[in-house]
């Protein structure tokens, strides 16, 4: 088993300028690795606590170095001078902090840990990340996911005015990522010459996408349409939203502007605008359509919609296995984002998927909307065969760093043994 020497954590910058962790582990046989921990901005209130400061003297409250410091003290003086696999590690990690949202520790703090750790541990054995992450979830029969491009951002993460918080392109019907990923982007291209037209501003939001001030919700999806099919690809791309509504729900009303006006509805009321959508567009799926607690709501979306599309929660399960198996039995969705630094730990993480797919769900692994250059959610992805990797558009360092290693897997897998050749896709 791997024997941890050091560890050592340092404050960084996140792609939206605010501080995050970078975690650096060394093991006895020489190896060393980092990892990096992304941040939320439209969190739910169920996840894992991201530890800050809260020196307003210092980055507005947002520093981490009492997160650096924990991990520098305390957790360094657990694990140095001990082996350990995967699963002990981060269960130590958990009994150490002794709270159940890692609120004494930081999510953060435990996190960088439990990835750099992965990672070392990977190199050690002279493995891929993702073979090391597949073997820890029993899994050597690897498939590729699909990029889910985030191509306008709204809700909290641009200023465009737009109440749907994601709009995406899914290259789906495409023999290979590296395909998918050509196909995505060529359709970027013609949706910003579409924006440059009309005289919208292309500039990007926090992942990636263009946050041109449209109208309305409808016409960003109508953008996207429109793109689709003058790039040709009709029946190869389709369209999903992260609808991000616990951001637009208030005093049990739902706020947002539909067909070009100002309308306060509830549940049932929201879930019928879903179903119009659906039927004029070619819609993939909706992510948390609903309010975090709205589970009622949840539950009605999947009865009426379920057959047609993916009902995706994320603040609603927060890659909790407790919260998914809850879902499960109250038949709120039927898919589930992925985001390790909600739950705090790599295994934890490994558990929300395993629970997820139990019950016959489709997974989908997520970045943040403040985030790094860092990769591991690729090989993540690949490691548990998920079938769609969210990662922000094709622009910025810290979404492609995530589709390049996508391509350098497939890469690895086309080269690969036998049975990789028969299962990458």
């Amino acid at each position: 088993m791997p024997k941890v020497k050091d560890l050592r954590a340092m404050e960084i910058l996140d792609s939206r300028g605010n501080p995050t962790l970078r975690v650096y582990c060394e093991l006895y046989d020489g190896t060393s690795a980092a990892a990096e921990v992304p941040s939320g901005a439209s969190t739910g209130k169920y996840e894992a606590l991201e530890l800050r400061d809260k020196d307003p003297k210092r980055y507005g409250g947002k520093g981490v170095l009492e997160a650096a410091a924990n991990v520098n003290e305390e957790i360094r003086n657990l694990l140095a001078g001990k082996e350990f696999e995967q699963n002990a590690l981060d269960r130590a990690l958990n009994e150490l902090d002794g709270t159940k949202n890692k609120s004494r520790l930081g999510a953060n703090a435990l996190l960088g840990v439990s990835l750099s750790f992965a990672r070392a541990s990977a190199l050690a054995a002279g493995t891929e990340l993702f073979r090391y992450i597949g073997k820890l979830y029993g899994n050597d029969r690897f498939s590729l996911p699909t990029p889910m491009l985030n191509v306008i951002n709204g809700g909290k993460h641009a200023d465009s005015g737009l109440d749907i918080q994601e709009f995406m392109l899914v290259p789906e019907n495409f023999s290979s990522v590296r395909e998918k990923i050509r196909a995505g982007e060529e359709t970027i291209k013609i949706l910003k010459g579409f924006l440059e037209q009309s005289g919208y501003a292309v500039s990007l939001g926090d992942e990636g996408g263009f946050a041109p001030k449209l109208p309305g919700n409808e016409e960003a999806i109508d953008l996207l349409e429109k793109s689709i099919a003058e790039s040709g690809y009709k029946e190869k791309i389709k369209i999903s939203l992260d609808a991000a509504a616990s951001t637009f729900y208030k005093d049990g009303k739902y706020r947002l502007k539909i067909s070009g006006r100002e309308t306060e509805t509830d549940s049932a009321g929201l879930i019928s605008w879903y179903e119009k959508l659906c039927g004029e567009h070619p819609l993939l799926s909706i992510e948390d359509g609903m309010d975090e607690d709205d589970w009622d709501g949840f539950a009605e979306m999947t009865r009426r919609l379920g057959s047609r599309i993916k009902v995706v929660g994320d603040d609603l399960t927060v890659t909790n296995p407790s919260r998914i198996m809850e879902a499960e039995k109250k038949e709120t969705i039927n898919a589930v984002i992925i985001k390790p630094n909600q739950i705090g730990t790599l295994s934890e993480a490994l558990e929300a998927v395993r629970t997820a797919k139990d019950a016959g769900w489709t997974v989908i692994v997520s970045h943040r909307s403040g985030d790094t250059p860092d990769s591991f959610i690729a090989d993540l992805a690949v490691g548990v065969s998920a079938e769609y990797l969210k990662s922000g558009s094709l622009a910025r360092a810290e979404r492609v760093a995530k589709y390049n290693r996508l391509l350098e897997i497939e890469d690895l897998l086309s080269s690969g043994g036998k049975s990789d050749e028969n299962t990458a896709s």
